[in-house]
C-alpha cells in the first residue's frame, strides 16, 4: 500500500511573505482571541493555533463554571502552545473584594499564564499597582495592564491616557530590573525575558466610541499619533473588535502590530494580512476617509500634503504663500481630524514632515 506523505510546506511557499517573528513565544505580531466558552472544532483549531498567541477567558466566566471546566479548557490551549489570560473584569472584581492575592493563587492553580489588570471601574494608585505586580510576579505569572474605559460616556482623554501609560511603563521598567537581578537566584530566566516585554492593552470594548475609536468605529489617528510619539507601537496591544480596525492597524504598522479582541473566525484574515494578502475588509470597508472639514486653507493644505508628501512646513509656506500661523492652524485641524500625521524628518530631526494618513485603508 502506498503511503501518502503530506508536505508541511504551503502552496506557492516561495511567494508567501514569512513572519518576521514566526516562533512562539513571539514578542511582536501577537494575535489575541477571546474565549466566551464557545464550541471549538479541534481539527480546525489545530490549523489556526500557530497563528494565535494568547487566549483570554472572557469576563467572569471562571467564577461561573466549575473549576474543572476551566482547567480542561486551559490545558487544551496549552497543548496547542497558546498562553491563557484572565480578563480585566474578573481582576477588578477581586481587587474590589479585597481578594486579589487569593485570586492570583487560584488563577495559577487552574493554569492561567497571564493576569490582565485594568481600571475600568476602579482607580488604582501607584502603591497598589506595585503590590499587585509583586503578587503576580511572586506566582511566576505574567501580566498585562489595560488602559481605558468601556463606557463611551466616561472616556479618558489623550492626556489622561498618556499619564496612566507613563506610570505603567515606569512600573514595568522598575520590575524588569528587579527580575533581571533575581534571574540567576530564582532560575526564571526564560519567564523573566518574556515578562520584561509586557505590553499595555488599549481598551476598545465593542469598537465604537471607546479609546482610539470614534462613534463610527473609525480609528482616531490623532490619538494613535499622540501615543506612538511617546512609545513605539510594539509597546501596545490594540484591541480591534472590528475587521476594518484590524485591517487599518496592519496597514499602518505592518505585520508586527499586536492585536487583541480578535474572533476565532477572523484569525485567518488577520494572519493573511500580516503576510501581505489583502482581505475582503481591506477592500470592502463601508466608509472611506472623509474629505477635510474646515476652511479653504485646510482643504488646500490637505491637497498639497496628499500630492507632495513627505513635505516640511517651510515647503508648505513656499508653495502656498500662506502665513506660518495659518498653515500651523490648518495642520492642527487636519491632525485633529486624523487626516494628516506629523513625523520627524530623517534628514534633520529638528524639522517636522507631514504625511497623509492611508485613506484607502480607512
Amino acid at each position: 500500500m502506498q503511503i501518502l506523505r503530506v508536505s508541511k510546506d504551503s502552496m506557492l511557499k516561495n511567494l508567501v511573505k514569512e513572519r518576521i517573528d514566526s516562533i512562539k513565544p513571539r514578542k511582536e505580531g501577537l494575535s489575541y482571541i477571546t474565549d466566551r466558552l464557545h464550541t471549538i472544532d479541534a481539527d480546525s483549531f489545530e490549523i489556526l493555533s500557530p497563528m494565535i498567541d494568547v487566549v483570554k477567558i472572557y469576563g467572569v466566566i471562571p467564577l461561573l463554571v466549575p473549576e474543572e471546566i476551566i482547567q480542561k479548557r486551559i490545558k487544551f490551549y496549552h497543548d496547542h502552545d497558546i498562553l491563557v489570560s484572565t480578563g480585566s473584569t474578573i481582576t477588578e472584581y477581586a481587587i474590589m473584594e479585597n481578594s486579589f492575592e487569593r485570586f492570583v493563587e487560584e488563577a495559577e492553580k487552574v493554569g492561567f499564564d497571564i493576569i490582565e489588570v485594568g481600571e475600568n471601574s476602579i482607580d488604582i494608585n501607584l502603591e497598589q499597582k506595585q503590590k499587585i505586580l509583586e503578587s503576580i510576579l511572586s506566582r511566576n505569572l505574567k501580566y498585562h495592564w489595560k488602559v481605558g474605559r468601556k463606557d463611551p460616556r466616561h472616556q479618558l482623554g489623550i492626556g489622561k491616557t498618556l499619564e496612566k501609560i507613563d506610570q505603567l511603563m515606569k512600573l514595568r521598567d522598575t520590575n524588569g530590573r528587579a527580575s533581571r537581578e533575581g534571574e540567576d537566584k530564582n532560575n526564571k530566566d526564560i519567564n523573566n525575558k518574556i515578562r520584561l516585554d509586557n505590553k499595555i492593552i488599549l481598551e476598545a470594548n465593542e469598537g465604537f466610541n471607546v479609546g482610539i475609536y470614534d462613534e463610527k468605529g473609525l480609528v482616531k489617528w490623532s490619538f494613535i499619533e499622540a501615543l506612538t510619539a511617546n512609545y513605539p507601537p510594539s509597546d501596545f496591544i490594540f484591541e480591534t473588535p472590528l475587521e476594518s480596525q484590524q485591517s487599518a492597524m496592519i496597514a499602518e504598522f505592518g505585520q508586527r502590530v499586536n492585536l487583541a479582541a480578535i474572533t476565532l473566525n477572523a484569525v485567518i484574515q488577520v494572519e493573511s494580512q500580516r503576510r501581505g494578502f489583502l482581505s475582503k475588509s481591506s477592500y470592502d470597508v463601508s466608509y472611506n476617509r472623509k474629505e477635510p472639514e474646515g476652511g479653504p486653507s485646510s482643504k488646500f493644505l490637505y491637497y498639497i500634503i496628499k500630492t507632495k508628501h513627505p513635505i516640511e512646513q517651510g515647503e508648505l509656506i513656499t508653495l502656498t504663500r500662506l502665513p506660518r500661523r495659518t498653515i500651523q492652524n490648518a495642520i492642527d485641524e487636519l491632525k485633529e481630524q486624523g487626516l494628516v500625521t506629523e513625523k520627524n524628518s530623517l534628514e534633520d530631526t529638528r524639522k517636522k514632515v507631514y504625511y497623509p494618513v492611508h485613506s484607502d485603508w480607512l
